[in-house]
């Protein structure tokens, strides 16, 4: 192996291994003290999160999405209507389910990220448009492998406790 491609094998493990790891943690705690200063749980900002992104979607959609039981995505929803950032609407096409829309967007959440948007913001301009279009492409496709990641994980645990629930049970 050349010193180069030796290089960057290490590059990309101290990537996978530490600096992914340590950007993960500060990203999740980051957002939990913006859904603090919202006066959200994170599952709730997160949600909320997740409507923003993918638009409106039955609370069904967003517990499939999330891995949360119908019993959570129900405290969620309330909690999110209760505080102004969503509203329910009967569904047009099945009128026993509802569709979660965002309400009006209330200026404070905006107030509350910016300063970090205008913090990132500003250490990108250190970055020349290769650089940049390398740094979307690879927040993309991993966010693409993590959701992935986060559905099989789900699968096998119900999957593992499905299993576990039969191994009790009598046999007729």
């Amino acid at each position: 192996m050349g010193a180069a491609r030796e290089s960057q094998h290490k590059l990309a493990d101290q990537i996978v291994g530490r600096l992914a790891r340590q950007h993960s943690t500060s990203v999740v705690l980051f957002h939990h003290a913006v859904a603090e200063r919202l006066g959200l749980g994170p599952t709730d900002h997160k949600c909320l999160d997740l409507l923003r992104e993918r638009g409106a979607m039955a609370g069904s959609d967003l517990g499939a999405i999330t891995g949360l039981t119908s019993g959570a995505i129900t405290g969620v929803v309330a909690r999110l209507e209760r505080a102004g950032y969503l509203r329910r609407e009967p569904d047009p096409h099945d009128g026993r389910k509802q569709i979660l829309q965002l309400a009006q967007k209330p200026a404070h959440i905006q107030d509350v990220i910016d300063p970090l948007r205008k913090d990132v913001a500003a250490v990108l301009e250190n970055f020349d448009t290769h650089q940049l279009t390398a740094i979307a492409e690879f927040l993309a496709r991993t966010a693409d492998l993590i959701y992935s990641h986060a559905a099989l994980l789900r699968a096998q645990t119900l999957s593992a406790a499905h299993g576990v629930a039969e191994e009790r049970s009598p046999q007729p």
